[in-house]
């Protein structure tokens, strides 16, 4: 890496990592962690496994939903020291219903340089498998659990962009009834362990999808593609 990459000043590198296959990570992102001085993650018992499989030491810095306010000021004040650091997620590109934003908002009123490094997304290696319109899409993250569930779900059926949802392997079943009650005659593809060795990707109405996976052992993460309201296959 050139010098012109990474210089020892306040910096903070967001970096996509896998989302399973740890092969997908990029040149730039490996040659980045190599050469900060600390890595922010979420958690270092996930992290560690990419930084293992590629030989690769550093100091990390724990930020979570829980923490993330009160480690803020330490990690600014070690930046500002001229400490390169890097932020990633447990999978997929950082702050994409992440932890993280609270230190960018705050690196961005410091002054700090902010440096994007991308890669892996769910969102988009889902999208590039559905075969719905993609050029607009509505990025939901996860739902409500509980208040204002009701209300989004309805609104949502209404959308006349493509919906990308997250949801828990607890939960997927629970969201499929939802969407048979609130959108019956969309298409609805369901992608579960993305990249992984038992990557799935399931297709069809919510009705159908409830009757395949009725039988099946739920692990794993998801994305959720819904189809517009006026789509027409």
């Amino acid at each position: 890496m050139t010098s012109s990459n990474l210089n020892k000043s306040a910096e903070i590198f967001v970096i996509a990592t896998p989302i399973g296959n740890l092969s997908d990570i990029t040149l730039r992102a490996l040659e980045i962690l190599k050469q900060v001085d600390f890595v922010v993650c979420e958690d270092t018992r996930v992290t560690k496994i990419l930084f293992d499989h590629y030989n690769i030491k550093k100091r990390f810095v724990v930020v979570n939903a829980k923490n993330e306010a009160r480690q803020v000021n330490e990690i600014i004040k070690e930046i500002k020291k001229g400490n390169s650091c890097a932020l990633v997620s447990d999978a997929g590109t950082p702050l994409i219903s992440d932890p993280g934003s609270k230190l960018i908002n705050e690196a961005i009123k410091n002054e700090i340089k902010i440096i994007p490094v991308p890669g892996p997304s769910a969102i988009t290696a889902a999208l590039s498998v559905s075969g719905l319109p993609s050029s607009s899409f509505v990025f939901e993250g996860f739902l409500p659990q509980k208040k204002g569930r009701q209300k989004k779900l309805s609104e949502l059926s209404n959308e006349k962009r493509t919906i990308v949802l997250f949801e828990s392997p607890y939960r997927i079943q629970n969201l499929l009834e939802e969407l048979n009650k609130y959108m019956p005659e969309r298409q609805v593809i369901v992608c579960r362990e993305l990249t992984k060795k038992f990557e799935e990707i399931w297709r069809g109405t919510p009705n159908k999808l409830l009757s395949e996976i009725k039988d099946k052992t739920i692990k794993g993460e998801f994305v959720v593609i819904i189809s517009p309201n006026d789509w027409v296959q």
